[in-house]
């Protein structure tokens, strides 16, 4: 699958035609002279996860409030399962979930008692807002009131109401910023989970090993624009980044290394010593040949490489 920008129709793996389940052309959004959305097209396929990332202001939520129908655009079409967002659908509503970035809940409500409101608006039974507390993780807190929650409780009861009504298209802002790495690896499962029930996903995430743990394709913002969209490991592959290769100290003098084929450079670290080289699998042979392997590891480029890459490493805001 690809980004319709590329030329690439979205296939499955027989070859046929996949339905899209969201269709994004030229779409663009300003604040005054902020260019929020900036001529921005993608499409995301039935059954996809497709993850967003960019820096902080790269017009990530606004990207999302848009295809959600929460704003109106200035310029350009989004098409949600097959139905125009805009002006508002009502026949959608039941089919997407949202969560989004900042939480509001019913004040004074319990735990059980909010995710019963959310379940009720969707005329979906009690019981089924209690899995999801048993899901998320949260039925020791159930009859906390919301005001007692810690910000990954919350968040996890924020995803929860998002999904009890069991939406075809779910839409995740930083569902994970507020928890623990416990609670993440768990929402992780549960995210995939729900992605292979056959649900499209869509999230925003800081995170990178996230995007690359569930994302079938990743879109990467800056200033309103997609730069890039495809597979993390297609992205990775695109950036020809070198390899490094840490040998325990001990086992490989620096000006050893640097006379072994396709090393570009090495330096040493308090790790031992670091190889730089485009063809990895050529440099371990030579250590296995040269018993030089206990201890040794290698690391290839990541899809936060990528990220700096095309974003830039200065600091945002």
């Amino acid at each position: 699958m690809a980004d319709r920008r590329s030329g690439v129709r979205l296939v499955d793996r027989r070859g046929g035609r996949v339905s899209a389940a969201i269709e994004v052309v030229d779409l663009a959004l300003s604040y005054g002279e902020v260019r929020a959305v900036d001529g921005v097209s993608l499409e995301v396929a039935e059954g996809e996860f497709v993850g967003v990332l960019g820096p902080n202001g790269a017009g990530k939520t606004s990207l999302l409030e848009l295809v959600e129908g929460l704003r109106r655009p200035d310029a350009g079409t989004v098409r949600v399962l097959g139905q125009p967002v805009w002006p508002r659908d009502p026949r959608l509503l039941p089919r997407i979930g949202v969560q989004l970035q900042a939480s509001s809940f019913f004040e004074r409500l319990t735990t059980r008692e909010q995710i019963h409101t959310f379940a009720s608006l969707y005329g979906v039974a009690p019981a089924r807002g209690d899995e999801w507390l048993e899901r998320v993780g949260l039925v020791d807190k159930a009859d906390t009131r919301v005001e007692g929650l810690s910000g990954g409780q919350a968040q996890r009861l924020s995803i929860a109401c998002a999904l009890v009504h069991d939406p075809e298209l779910v839409f995740l802002d930083e569902p994970t910023a507020a928890l623990d790495p416990q609670a993440r690896r768990n929402l992780w499962d549960l995210l995939a989970g729900i992605n292979d029930s056959g649900r499209t996903v869509v999230l925003t995430t800081h995170y990178m090993d996230e995007a690359e743990v569930l994302c079938d394709r990743v879109a990467v913002m800056d200033a309103g624009r997609v730069l890039r969209m495809d597979t993390p490991a297609a992205l990775v592959r695109g950036l020809d980044a070198p390899a490094r290769i840490t040998v325990a100290p001990g086992q490989l003098r620096l000006d050893e290394a640097r006379a072994l084929p396709a090393v570009e450079d090495a330096v040493e670290s308090l790790d031992g010593v670091v190889l730089v080289t485009r063809d990895p699998a050529r440099v371990v042979a030579r250590l296995a040949e040269d018993d030089r392997l206990d201890g040794v590891r290698v690391q290839t480029a990541t899809l936060e490489d990528v990220f700096l890459d095309l974003t830039g490493r200065e600091y945002r805001a």
